[in-house]
This record gives C-alpha cells, sequence and structure tokens, in this order.
C-alpha cells in the first residue's frame, strides 16, 4: 500500500509540475484570472457547497432509511459534481452570437438526462441493498 501511495503522490506531482511549465508563457494577466477562478472554487466550495451538502446529509440520515442512505449521498455528491461542471455551458459562457457550433449542443436536455440516469441508479441499488438486507434477515 505504502507503494501504492508513493505512486500516486509522484504521479499528483508530476502532473502539478507538468501543468505549472505549460503555464510558463501566460501572461501576468492570465495568471491573474487563473487566481481567481482557482480562489473562487474554494469558497464555492467552503462558503456554498460544503454546508449545502452537511445540512443535506444530516437531513438524509434522520428521514432515510439505511438502505437508501449509501446511495443517496453517494447520488447528490456525483449530482452535485457534475451540476457545477454544467453551470457553464448551463448558463451560455463561452458561446457566440456569430458561431453557434460552439455551444451548439442540447445541454440542458443533457443535464437533466444525467439528473434521471444518477436518480435511478441510486434507486436501483438502494432497492438491491433493501433487497439483500430482507434475504439476510430472512436467513
Amino acid at each position: 500500500m505504502r507503494a501504492i501511495r508513493g505512486a500516486l503522490l509522484l504521479t499528483g506531482v508530476g502532473f502539478g509540475l507538468w501543468g505549472l511549465w505549460l503555464m510558463r508563457d501566460f501572461t501576468s494577466e492570465q495568471l491573474v484570472s487563473i487566481g481567481i477562478w482557482f480562489g473562487g472554487a474554494v469558497v464555492l466550495h467552503d462558503a456554498i457547497l460544503a454546508p449545502i451538502t452537511v445540512v443535506l446529509g444530516v437531513i438524509v440520515a434522520r428521514h432515510l432509511p439505511g438502505h437508501f442512505r449509501a446511495a443517496t449521498g453517494t447520488a447528490f455528491l456525483i449530482w452535485a459534481t457534475l451540476t457545477v461542471v454544467f453551470i457553464p455551458v448551463l448558463g451560455g459562457q463561452g458561446g457566440s452570437p456569430d458561431n453557434a457550433t460552439i455551444l451548439g449542443r442540447p445541454y440542458l436536455l443533457s443535464w437533466i438526462v444525467m439528473t434521471i440516469v444518477i436518480a435511478a441508479v441510486a434507486g436501483a441499488l438502494s432497492y438491491r441493498r433493501r433487497q439483500l438486507a430482507a434475504a439476510r434477515a430472512v436467513s
């Protein structure tokens, strides 16, 4: 396990150094913009997403049966992460009126389908977990 952790650490550090190397030709304006985005991501996570996740986790833990909790929590985490990634395209950021091909896909429909698939998988896993628990109780 120590070797795997060491390999993962070296891989992460390597990719980080490679990213810094790729940024060597950036202008100071671009570097400031990157800093603002990274700072905004930390604020978004710590001030908004983390508290919402904790509150929803407490609500789920109190009101859902045990076999629903793990799948629901995992589904919410996946959904929230992907939703944050979807925000720019759902808001039309990066689009261009003179080039319809830039944001020419049905992103809202894709997000809705993604949400339904995540909810369906979580429901199926919860149902299966309930079946397994019932089968163990009978045995």
